[in-house]
């Protein structure tokens, strides 16, 4: 009965530690700053996509180089 309890508290403080440092992750995690999307590089790609004659046919549309 002994070997248990040990087991279990054992499991239970591993676990424990485990949710603590999930959760520490979580709070100091720091956010990466993305562009907006009306930047000219977005423009430039919807605007490359949409005049695009190649999908009416089922093929890719190639990417601008630049």
């Amino acid at each position: 009965m002994k070997h248990e309890t040990l087991m279990l508290q054992g499991l239970f403080a591993s676990c424990l530690l485990v949710c603590t440092l999930v959760l520490g992750a979580m709070l100091t995690v720091r956010p990466i700053p993305t562009q907006p999307a009306g930047t000219d590089a977005a423009h430039a790609l919807v605007a490359s996509t949409n005049s695009c004659g190649a999908s009416d046919r089922g093929a890719a549309c190639p990417l601008p180089r630049g």
